[in-house]
Formats: C-alpha cells, structure tokens, sequence
C-alpha cells in the first residue's frame, strides 16, 4: 500500500519539493495552500511531473484555522483511504523589531508557525491511530536557536515548535506514532519575500531539506531521529 502524506504548505518551497520527492517514489500526497490559485498550480505541476493525477490532492487550507485544518486532514484521509505521516511545513516570518511590529503580525506568524501545528497535529492524531501508526514531521528552524535581530517573533515560534515537537514525541510513541522535528539552516526559497535563487550558491536547496525528510520517514520502524538539524556546507564568508 502506498504511504499517504499530507503537506502543509506544500505548494513551494520545501513543501513542494518534498511532495516531488514523494510522488517520484509512488507515493501519495496531499498538498495545502492558502489560496486557491497557488494550489490549483502547484497540483497541476506536481500531478504532471508525476504523470499520474491521481495520486496527489492539492487542499486549500489556512492552518490557523482549526475547522480548516481538520478539513484539510478529513479530505486527504477520504481521498487516499487513510493517512500514514503529516509533514507541518506551512511557516511564516518577517525580519520586523518587536517595537515595530503590528499585534496583527505576531499573532500570524505564532499562529502559522505554532498554533497551526497544533490544529494540524490534533486533527491528524485520530486518523493516524486509525492507520496503527504513522508519522508527524514538524519543520522547525537553526534560528529556533540562534536568534538574530528582527527575527524574535519568528524564531520564538520556532523554539515553541521544538518543545512542542519533543512534548508530543513523548505522548505518542506508545500509540506508534513516531515524531521528529527538523531544522534547516539558510535555504534558497522565496521564504519572507526573499528571491527564490538569492544565495542559491551556497544556501541549502529545497531538495536537500526534502531529501532529509524522506530519509526520516523511510526509517526501520525499530528507530526514531526525533531531531534532524541540516545545514549548508559551506556558508557563505562574512
């Protein structure tokens, strides 16, 4: 039976090129994005480098939203039969001073970052001990810590998410559920409205930070790499 993975954030970045790494390997996605244009691309892209539409879902969803992040986990797990991982990669940020920052955007960067992860993950954990087990893989970040200036809100949502991620490892082992975080140095996306290919030289691609996540969720059921830092190589000289 081919693996079911849903997504979040799914339709760039990291996201989408896990679901390319996934879908090479003949597994089945489900993708999520807050607009309704992004995911019909991005399903369209991912369904004809697959060559077969019927093995990924593209799912609009605001995860901060606990209503649609329940749904989200409803229709992958309707479409494809069940659910075997939850990959939370949906993330927000923005290089603001905290005494400049609108209350607004605080609360959607923890909302996207944190609290999202907690809709999704409480939404997915019934159907994953349906399945008998399954995984949850958080994308966290190096800033989580290593803060820098104008990015406290970001990196504090992260170093939420890892004591979040090592909590939630804790609680669910005994149902089979194996949970890990991972946490990306600098990675060449249009992250925080940066360009795509800014630092693609040096920076970390999406592949890679997908490629670690595939490795993650193809491990011996026997072992559990709760925590997974990946960073570039060789950065770039100040």
């Amino acid at each position: 039976m081919a693996r079911v993975t849903l997504i979040t954030g799914g339709t760039r970045g990291i996201g989408f090129a896990l679901a390319e790494a996934l879908l090479g390997n003949g597994e089945q996605v489900a993708v999520t994005g807050t607009s309704t244009d992004g995911v019909m691309r991005a399903e369209h892209a991912l369904a004809t480098a697959c060559g077969d539409p019927g093995r990924i879902a593209g799912i609009v969803c605001d995860v901060r939203d606990p209503a649609s992040a329940e749904l989200a986990v409803r229709t992958a797990a309707a479409r494809f039969g069940g659910l075997d991982a939850l990959v939370n990669n949906a993330g927000v940020g923005v290089g603001v001073p905290i005494s400049e920052m609108p209350h607004d955007e605080w609360n959607r960067i923890i909302g996207t970052n944190l609290t999202g992860v907690f809709n999704c993950c409480k939404a997915a954990i019934p159907v994953l001990r349906q399945r008998g087990g399954g995984w949850i893989v958080n994308v966290s970040s190096l800033a989580s810590k290593n803060p820098f200036i104008g990015g406290a809100a970001y990196c504090a949502s992260k170093a939420g998410l890892n004591a979040f991620s090592e909590a939630l490892m804790q609680e669910l082992r005994t149902d089979n559920i194996r949970v890990t975080y991972v946490l990306p140095g600098s990675v060449a996306t249009g992250f925080n409205n940066r360009e795509s290919d800014a630092g693609a030289e040096w920076k970390l691609h999406p592949e890679d930070v997908a490629q670690a996540i595939v490795d993650v969720l193809n491990h011996q059921a026997r072992s559990l790499p709760s925590r997974v830092e990946i960073r570039p190589s060789r950065p770039q000289k100040n």
